[in-house]
């Protein structure tokens, strides 16, 4: 994932006797053969002889994506903020929703200034005056009489009109499967780390006073439980629930997630951006659900994907958890 085979202008020549597909991929560092694409083109065959035997010597001429050079050092440099615009709009948010932290990444990259409302997690009144239902993100943007919910539609407003800076800085998803395997694959780990601590702090904005808490609680099932399950328990069976997974020890789960974690560092691309090509929807799905990961205390990052973490935290200037770590 993290490098590629540089292209040259010549070729490699190797015996056909020597080579196949298998042997080539073998024959190249393991991370090139994941991504370069290897044909062989065969040449006329020449016979030659000597006094002791002869034999036909059948050539191949190997792709330009193949070198026995060492590759060219890859060149990769951090995004480029545009200039700062400032407009009236409004985002109203939770903190600790990662389809909030998704707008709000889009919105400090393309450097947009936007006022931040962010909602007690009890709050039905205001959301519903909005837009008719309790959801967020809802973006407001007053000039043109716009109130819109849905992270994915207000991303495409603003990376699209040209009041909210140069268009199209962000690219789109590149449909890789190994992001989202990797975020299902710990979904039921992190919910039951990160949801007990979202309310235990009592520091995040959504959650400042009890019934806020209470509220959060009563519609958000933890492991093993389902959503339905959860429905059929009474209000002190889940605050009771939530005060014993605070509780417990906690080792064994970080453990898991540290290992995965590494797994995750070996297939994000850079520390500036996951996916080869630059920075892309791939970063402002997968950085807003790493964000709550820092709530979590003792965990160990690894260097590359930590370094990715401050970096676009800085760029889009959304602060992580980590003075507040539990």
């Amino acid at each position: 994932m993290k490098r590629t085979i540089p292209r040259l202008s010549g070729f490699s020549v190797l015996p056909l006797v020597l080579l196949s597909t298998t042997t080539v991929r073998a024959w190249l560092p393991s991370r090139m053969a994941t991504t370069a694409a290897v044909a062989l083109k065969p040449t006329t065959a020449t016979a030659t002889t000597s006094s002791s035997s002869s034999f036909s010597s059948i050539m191949l001429h190997l792709s330009t994506d193949v070198s026995d050079s060492p590759p060219a050092p890859v060149s990769i440099t951090p995004f480029n903020k545009p200039k700062r615009v400032v407009l009236d709009n409004t985002l109203y948010v939770y903190d600790h929703c990662p389809f909030c932290v998704r707008v709000r990444l889009a919105l400090g990259i393309k450097n947009v200034k936007h006022n931040l409302h962010f909602l007690a997690n009890d709050d039905v009144d205001t959301p519903t005056r909005l837009v008719g239902k309790k959801i967020a993100p809802i973006f407001e943007f007053p000039e043109d009489d716009v109130v819109m919910a849905e992270s994915m539609d207000i991303i495409e407003l603003i990376d699209s009109d040209e009041r909210f800076g140069p268009t199209n800085m962000i690219r789109p998803p590149s449909g890789r499967t190994d992001l989202k395997e990797w975020q299902k694959s710990v979904q039921s780990l992190l919910r039951t780390l990160q949801r007990p601590r979202y309310v235990a702090t009592g520091l995040l904005p959504e959650f400042q006073q009890r019934d806020a808490r209470h509220a959060f609680i009563v519609n958000h099932q933890l492991p093993p439980y389902d959503k339905e399950e959860w429905k059929s328990l009474d209000k002190d069976e889940k605050l009771r629930i939530f005060e014993e997974a605070m509780a417990a020890d906690p080792a064994p789960m970080i453990e898991e997630l540290n290992a995965r974690l590494v797994a995750l560092d070996d297939i994000v691309y850079c520390e500036y951006y996951c996916t080869e090509g630059g920075l892309s929807m791939d970063d402002i799905d997968l950085w807003a659900r790493l964000r709550s990961i820092t709530i979590i205390r003792d965990v160990k990052w690894p260097e590359g994907l930590r370094k990715y973490m401050d970096n676009m935290s800085e760029l889009a200037d959304v602060p992580l958890y980590d003075a507040m770590a539990m």
